[in-house]
């Protein structure tokens, strides 16, 4: 049996490879996407004080430490039973649209957007920010740092930081904001509105009608029919910051809504040998293997699910984005993983305009930034949706405040099934007769890419020390003797 080990895997937070194995006639027998890596971040948090959990848990990514940041505030929140007041919810929500809108232009022109600006079979150099810059000009370059200088300036002045923001307390934010802070919030939420829709058009120009590339987002290689969640409101619009989790079915039907402390009456997580990646699956239908289908707990989270289980956007622009998508791939919900890409670029107009509106409520400048927690500390879970998709900080302590127990299901663990059950369909569908160039390979790396995986972040469960197991195979492939750890 022949294999083709992807090692490392490209554009993606963490680490990671592809196994493909290829039977005697060369087509994909089974394609296994393996992470490696362990990091150990619930079990060293244990015995740390309940608020230095907002400093620990962004330094799991540098790449989505803001969303790791507010996650965690949320639970101590929910940890102290205090109430945060209406100017801290409005600052912390601001932050966090601030750092959704630039976490998703990082990702569709840095790391998901080369594959069809410059081309997906294109050779490797030149896929990549600086292939786009030379294929479409260094306006566009200027333009991206530009709008992701901005942002990260929003995050910075709120959060204290860029990267590791510190603002976060139980109960509401540590530092006011000024008249003049909120000016320059205005300047940029205005600025990334008109950047959001530039990028829309540039998708449209490039992608949709490219009939190759529209193709590969609306045909079967990259399709699974699933469950989905995401947060929205009371309305049942996409929410970032706060709200309900919704799940539909592979049909768009509502399957439950729940509160994010219930979490645990809805999601269990399975293991399996070959990963450090832990698998979430819906505990109401339980787990059924990598499959999909109604009978199947697989679910996927991130931006076109939080599109598939809300009943519209909050806000005008993005609803006649999200419309148009609906619209041109033949309504809700749909099931294409390249599809990804579109709600992503929706999901930072929806962003932009909602900073904006957050900008605009004088209330932000107020200086209520906090209600002072009283209860003993016990037990809270925060739940936020990040950019790859839904987030839940989970903290059980002493009397002291002392974490005792520390649990973190990350949106990469959310989808992590899926990717593996799209990896494999897009090698199967691919690969012929042994035939491998590298551009197929890549095609098949575009299966993960489109989820924006961090998996800095999903492997984060350290039992006590690092299990190892080696299969030894024969020439047929077969297993002939295991050797492991205890």
């Amino acid at each position: 049996m022949r294999k083709i080990t992807i090692d490392p895997i490209t554009r993606l937070e963490g680490h990671g490879k592809i196994e493909i194995f290829l039977d005697e006639e060369g087509e994909v027998n089974r394609a296994y996407f393996q992470i490696p890596e362990l990091r150990g971040f619930e079990k060293f948090c244990e015995g740390r004080p309940a608020e230095e959990m907002p400093r620990i848990t962004p330094r799991i990514c540098g790449v989505c430490p803001t969303a790791h940041h507010l996650c965690a505030t949320k639970a101590l929140d929910d940890l102290f039973k205090v109430e945060p007041t209406p100017t801290a919810k409005k600052i912390r929500e601001l932050m966090n649209c601030a750092f959704q809108a630039e976490d998703h232009i990082f990702h569709f022109f840095f790391l998901g957007g080369p594959d069809f600006v410059i081309g997906p079979e294109a050779p490797a150099a030149e896929r990549n920010i600086l292939g786009i810059v030379a294929k479409l000009g260094k306006e566009t370059g200027l333009k991206v740092i530009e709008v992701r200088k901005r942002l990260r300036e929003v995050i910075e002045m709120i959060g204290g930081k860029a990267i590791h923001p510190v603002c976060g307390l139980p109960g509401g934010v540590s530092k006011p904001v000024t008249e003049e802070e909120r000016k320059r919030f205005i300047e940029t939420a205005e600025y990334s509105v008109e950047f959001s829709r530039w990028a829309l058009e540039l998708f449209d120009n490039t992608v949709l009608k490219n009939k190759e590339y529209l193709d590969l987002v609306t045909g079967d290689i990259y399709k699974h029919r699933t469950y989905y969640m995401g947060m929205v409101d009371e309305n049942n619009k996409l929410n970032f910051y706060d709200g309900d989790l919704r799940v539909v079915d592979p049909n768009g039907k509502e399957l439950v809504k729940f509160k994010g402390r219930d979490y645990l009456d809805h999601i269990r997580e399975h293991v399996e040998p070959w990963t450090y990646v832990r698998f979430s699956y819906l505990k109401d239908v339980g787990w059924k293997g990598f499959v999909d289908g109604e009978e199947s707990g697989v679910f996927r989270v991130n931006s076109l699910p939080r599109l598939n289980v809300a009943d519209g956007m909050a806000t005008p622009l993005a609803q006649e984005a999200y419309e148009k998508m609906y619209a041109a791939l033949g309504g809700k919900p749909v099931h294409n993983t390249l599809a990804f890409h579109w709600a992503r670029l929706i999901e930072t107009l929806y962003a932009s305009e909602r900073m904006l509106e957050l900008a605009r409520d004088p209330e932000l400048t107020s200086p209520n930034i906090r209600n002072i927690p009283t209860e003993t500390p016990k037990e809270g879970v925060g739940v936020i949706e990040a950019p790859r998709g839904t987030l839940f900080h989970h903290y059980k302590t002493d009397e002291k405040g002392i974490i005792t127990e520390a649990n973190l299901i990350v949106a990469t663990q959310n989808n992590s099934a899926c990717m593996c059950m799209d990896i494999e369909k897009a090698a199967k569908s691919l690969i012929h007769k042994g035939n491998v160039p590298e551009g197929i390979l890549n095609m098949v790396e575009m299966a993960f890419r489109a989820y924006d995986p961090c998996h800095g972040c999903a492997t984060h469960s350290l039992p006590g020390r690092v299990a190892l197991e080696v299969d030894v195979h024969d020439f047929r492939g077969d297993i002939v003797k295991k050797l492991k750890t205890e």
